[in-house]
């Protein structure tokens, strides 16, 4: 047969004092007669502390088994940000429940420690422990229940993991596909650039050709400017920079004797001629400047014109 101290020891230890020094009061100041009577009683609310010992301790046991499936599900949620919040969120709950479970078992042991206070108010205190263990139970059972719910959930989670791994996967093999395709792409527009610039290079030749053949008869007949010598394609190297100048000649205008530089271009823009001017005054500082085009918008056209520049369009020129 077990002796008090065999139970108690049992006890958690924030309770087994209080409780100890409670019985031992009770034997020393109680008669047998009436220690007889509430032994009975004594009795059934130390079986159902044991009772509620032993379902704190399946309790524990099914928190912690939790505890290792919620371990391995952060494992595998770890690459999935939204997932881990959602899992943070119920290991929070979790943590939640089980303080309040504590505060409950706090609150018991204050209950049950109040029984050393004295011996005619242990038959109260009795009653109102077996209430307390009741309620104690239901709560239990509820925790149990919850625990069971949260094993549930925990699974339901696996399940939306493991799609959303799957689906994960197939993203990423359509984003390898998705990046194959844009590689080839990449290389047939390289292709196209290179065949464009070719052709570039062809119609612009094509164009200075034309103009170093016309240029000198249309600048005598419209701007009464005369070619010295021919025009021609030149490399000059100025302060250790070699140049290309497109069209390049030695002309006369009103007894003054310049430099003219000039460019074919199939389209002009502002940075184009800003470009041309830059390069030109490289050359020299007495230059007329000539730019041979297809069209000059009118916006164009006014911004070469106050610049000093010629504009030649295409058609003027021979074929």
């Amino acid at each position: 047969m077990k002796t008090l101290e065999d139970i108690i020891a049992k006890l958690p230890e924030e309770i087994r004092l209080p409780i100890y020094e409670a019985f031992k009061v009770f034997k020393e100041d109680v008669i047998y007669k009436e220690l007889q009577e509430i032994k009975g009683e004594i009795k059934k609310v130390w079986q159902a502390i044991n009772e509620l010992a032993e379902a704190q301790k399946r309790t524990e046991q099914r928190v912690s088994e939790l505890a290792e499936a919620q371990k391995r599900t952060d494992e595998r949620v770890s690459r999935l940000e939204k997932a881990v919040e959602e899992l943070a969120e119920a290991q929070k709950r979790t943590e939640q429940r089980v303080s309040e479970l504590a505060e409950a078992q706090k609150r018991t042991d204050e209950r049950v420690s109040r029984l050393e206070k004295a011996v005619e108010e242990l038959a109260e205190a009795q009653k109102r422990t077996e209430e307390r263990v009741n309620e104690l139970a239901e709560a239990q059972k509820r925790t149990e229940q919850r625990v069971s719910e949260l094993a549930e959930a925990q699974k339901r989670t696996d399940e939306r993991v493991s799609r959303l791994e799957k689906a994960v996967e197939e993203l990423a093999e359509a984003q390898k596909r998705t990046e194959e395709e844009l590689k080839k792409l990449i290389v047939e527009h390289r292709k196209t650039r290179e065949q464009l610039g070719g052709l570039s290079h062809a119609f612009g030749y094509l164009l200075e050709d034309r103009a170093i053949q016309s240029l000198p008869p249309l600048l005598k007949k419209e701007y009464n400017i005369e070619v010295i010598g021919e025009l021609k394609r030149e490399y000059m190297q100025i302060r250790g920079e070699y140049i290309e100048v497109n069209i390049y000649g030695k002309v006369k205008k009103n007894s003054g004797e310049y430099t003219l530089i000039g460019e074919a271009k199939s389209k002009l823009s502002k940075r184009i001629i800003d470009n041309f001017i830059k390069k030109a005054n490289k050359v020299s500082k007495r230059t007329i400047k000539v730019l041979v085009s297809y069209v000059f918008t009118p916006e164009i056209k006014k911004y070469a014109e106050e610049k000093g520049i010629i504009l030649i369009p295409s058609y003027k020129l021979k074929i």
